[in-house]
């Protein structure tokens, strides 16, 4: 069960971490969690590139350790990219020490300049957030697709992703093996539905 959705009393409950940007303008900001992955990462960005848009890719050091070339295929792209821990780890589940230790192990695994950052799940503790925000933005979502969910239809997924975006969401996507079937369905037709609106899908600032 999740919401697609993220409601008002919770970006309230988290209000140093970004959930949107807001904009009166017809922008969008499509983002990519848990890649790179081969095939599938190659997908995303294929698909970007045939409607001009640009996204975020929060990843997982270790996929970028174990795919350096598709990992450069998305800078070449032009895409931002953010720090998504290195081994996907679940904050509440995990020691501050460790848990800030894995971040700066996907620094050292980019190796490159960016402030943004993603905590897998969206789980974090106020203790680590507190210093993750020292010199970073948490960036969270307006818009969850569910393309992860077994339980979603890929109909559903691209319904309710089309249903709640706005002016400004940032909408959840992820290059992996298990969204792949909703995400393969929903990523070009949603892309398609927007541009035809009007819209642009632009990547966050990594500065």
């Amino acid at each position: 069960m999740f919401l697609h959705h993220s409601p008002f009393w919770l970006r309230a409950f988290f209000p140093g971490f970004t959930w949107r940007i807001p904009t009166n303008e017809k922008k969008l900001f499509i983002t990519f969690d848990d890649g790179p992955i081969p095939d599938i990462t190659e997908f995303v960005l294929e698909t970007l590139k045939d409607f001009n848009a640009k996204a975020t890719f929060f990843c997982i050091g270790d996929n970028v350790r174990k795919h350096p070339d598709i990992f450069h295929k998305v800078l070449k792209s032009g895409h931002s990219v953010g720090n998504h821990t290195f081994n996907h780890m679940n904050g509440w589940k995990t020691e501050d020490e460790i848990y800030l230790d894995n971040i700066k192990k996907c620094d050292g695994q980019l190796n490159l300049q960016t402030v943004l950052f993603r905590p897998p799940y969206g789980r974090i503790k106020k203790t680590q957030s507190k210093k993750v925000l020292e010199n970073r933005q948490i960036m969270m979502w307006d818009v969850l697709s569910g393309d992860f969910s077994t339980e979603l239809s890929p109909e559903k997924c691209l319904k309710k992703s089309i249903q709640y975006s706005r002016n400004g969401s940032i909408v959840l996507f992820h290059d992996s093996l298990k969204a792949s079937k909703n995400m393969q369905y929903t990523l070009p037709r949603y892309l398609a539905h927007f541009s035809q609106k009007g819209y642009t899908f632009e990547s966050l600032p990594m500065q």
